[in-house]
């Protein structure tokens, strides 16, 4: 219907008056929507032309995504929309599918199935985007026998009916929080439970899996509806079937809030205990747990400061004249007994001594042999050092004061190491060896094969050994000697030795003596939750709780409703004090076998739950309670 145009004379000016915005979303008039029973799109809706029909259900397919949409609001029109669907699950759905096995579908009957699709798409729409069109259709006579009848005769079994099954999935789902299902002896059309069960068993389609399992659950939270729980049904084998899919977070939900529902109910929590994929539903729900914590490490050191005495360094000294090289110095006479003194030095371009050092390390070496042979001059002994070292200078440096150096030798070097390689025996006076197997074969060759008889007294320092067997004398000298070989360091050892106190000496005569110093690294590292869990894991931990209180029930370490354990939410407790005492007492066989594998499985999956951290004190409780439950069973 095109609007009124009013023509306009050629020339003329008319000025722009400003229109009033209309008040939907997809800029249409506003008499599309008014709340007449001669709204444009209801009687569109009832004229059976199909252009007029699918007008109207495209306008109302774009409108009910507003949620600003109300069914109350055009009078007639939540009427009209079931017409479509109603057809549809009447064998419509059945007339589809037997004429789509051999052929495509007729032109007229393809067309009906769009617009049963589309009505049921505009009233699941409407429901679950506003609270009062939900609330309209829950009491509408007509929404209970479209959905029953609906669950009981079509299957999702092909594309399209699985489309249509979805929707009247969810529409069930937004229209009965707060509905009590007939009992279980009502006839089998009144009862949802059976079909949605039932294409649980059949369909693979993910959507119509998380659907049915989100009503079953929304169902199954009213505690009146508890007796339709069956500890075999396909629901529960689906939920567990879906545990290990941990990537998929939206299935996974699904699956472990119908799982707790479940479980809330004590006559199912006790028969799953004897269920065979209990152990493996327990570990996955404690995986569940450990999969979505969030951690982070946490260190801080509880020692205080720590004192250490400096790494010890190698020495380095100046070299002194043995025995042997005196002696065969003295022998000499000069300049030659000067020239040879002189390897006391080593050529250093960058060394230097003072003159004076020269001759007072000359005048101290041979003043005692000076009645042998006499001591040169200063000079003498300053200028034969540019003869032995060609690279020696003597020099006078400016002053004030004035130096007298000789520059380019400087003092020969022993390494102190090297003077554990020195003989100790007694009387010996033969200078470091090269190594400790010469040092060992010198000792063996000098001091105990050539004695007398077939005993020999170690002589070595101050070693007050009896006399013993040649033998036995020489695997004891070995005792004396040094490694060859320094022993390997733990790479966790340190190079540097912690004192007790800053300022306390080092070295000290008896090291064991001293105070036991602070530990090097006194640092603490553990780790600890830093957001609270998610949904699927606070439901996955109270299902976890809900088995542990069923398999420790007739012992101490089942939780109680006191003072000091709060229960569970949504779990029915005992109101009757005999039921308390026959659950103390252990129940009935099959309970106690029951018991008995539920606590095996707790036992199983302690390692498990030690892992497990919570943020919540009162959660980590619980965490802390079933761990300290699983030792008693290890014990025990």
């Amino acid at each position: 219907m095109a609007a009124s145009v009013v023509p306009q004379r050629a020339g003329s000016y008319t000025p722009q008056v400003p229109q009033p915005r209309p008040n939907l979303t997809d800029d249409y008039e506003r008499w599309y929507t008014e709340a007449s029973p001669n709204n444009r799109m209801l009687l569109a809706l009832r004229s059976g032309i199909d252009t007029e029909v699918t007008w109207a259900l495209d306008r109302l397919c774009r409108l009910c995504n507003n949620e600003q949409f109300l069914l109350r609001a055009i009078p007639g029109l939540t009427d009209a929309l079931f017409e479509w669907p109603d057809w549809y699950v009447n064998g419509g759905a059945e007339e589809c599918t037997r004429m789509a096995t051999l052929f495509s579908l007729p032109p007229e009957l393809e067309l009906k199935r769009r617009y049963a699709l589309e009505s049921l798409f505009v009233l699941r729409n409407a429901a679950l985007n506003q609270q009062p069109n939900a609330d309209e259709l829950a009491g509408h006579p007509r929404t209970r026998t479209l959905v029953l009848t609906a669950l009981h005769r079509v299957r999702p079994r092909s594309d399209t009916t699985m489309e249509f099954m979805l929707y009247i999935i969810e529409l069930f789902q937004a229209v009965s929080p707060a509905l009590i299902l007939p009992p279980p002896q009502a006839p089998a059309l009144a009862n949802p439970i059976t079909p949605l069960q039932e294409i649980l068993a059949e369909t693979s389609n993910r959507s119509i899996i998380i659907a049915c399992l989100a009503t079953l659950e929304l169902l199954m939270t009213n505690p009146l509806n508890a007796p339709h729980l069956h500890e075999n049904s396909p629901a529960l084998e689906v939920s567990l079937r879906i545990l290990p899919l941990a990537h998929d977070k939206v299935m996974l939900d699904a699956a472990v809030n119908y799982l707790y529902v479940h479980l809330a109910y004590p006559p199912m929590t006790k028969a799953f205990l004897l269920h065979p994929k209990m152990p493996a539903t327990l570990r996955l729900l404690v995986s569940v747990l450990l999969s979505e914590q969030v951690e982070e490490t946490v260190t801080f050191e509880i020692g205080g400061p720590v004192h250490t005495a400096p790494p010890p360094q190698e020495l380095m000294r100046n070299h002194e004249l043995t025995k042997d090289e005196l002696d065969r110095i003295i022998s000499l006479t000069e300049p030659e007994r000067c020239f040879e003194w002189k390897t006391m030095f080593v050529s250093n371009p960058d060394g230097e001594l003072t003159q004076v050092d020269f001759w007072s390390l000359y005048k101290d070496t041979f003043t005692p042999y000076q009645d042998r042979e006499a001591l040169l001059v200063a000079s003498e002994v300053i200028k034969n050092v540019t003869l032995v070292f060609q690279n020696a200078q003597a020099m006078v440096l400016p002053g004030p004061p004035q130096r007298f150096i000789v520059r380019g030798v400087d003092r020969r070097k022993d390494d102190t190491a090297l003077l554990n390689l020195k003989c100790m025996w007694s009387e010996c006076v033969v200078g470091p060896l090269a190594s400790t197997g010469a040092l060992y074969e010198h000792v063996l060759e000098e001091h105990i094969n050539p004695t007398e008889g077939s005993e020999a007294t170690c002589k070595w320092a101050t070693c007050n050994h009896p006399a013993m067997p040649k033998p036995q004398l020489r695997t004891h000298v070995l005792t004396h000697l040094p490694s060859s070989q320094q022993p390997p360091r733990d790479p966790s050892q340190s190079d540097v030795i912690t004192l007790p106190s800053e300022g306390f000496p080092h070295p000290v005569p008896d090291p064991t003596t001293r105070p036991p110093p602070p530990p090097r690294t006194a640092t603490v590292s553990y780790k600890r939750p830093t957001v609270d869990p998610p949904s699927s894991s606070l439901t996955a931990l109270l299902c976890i709780r809900a088995l542990f209180r069923a398999s420790f029930a007739s012992s101490d370490a089942a939780p109680r409703v006191d003072e000091d354990h709060f229960g569970f939410p949504g779990i029915i407790e005992a109101q009757d004090d005999a039921e308390a005492d026959l659950e103390r007492s252990g129940g009935t066989d099959s309970e106690k076998e029951g018991e008995r594998r539920g606590r095996k499985a707790f036992v199983g999956i302690r390692h498990l739950l030690e892992g497990v951290r919570v943020r919540n004190e009162t959660l980590m409780g619980w965490i802390t309670e079933m761990v300290d439950a699983g030792i008693t069973g290890t014990t025990s």
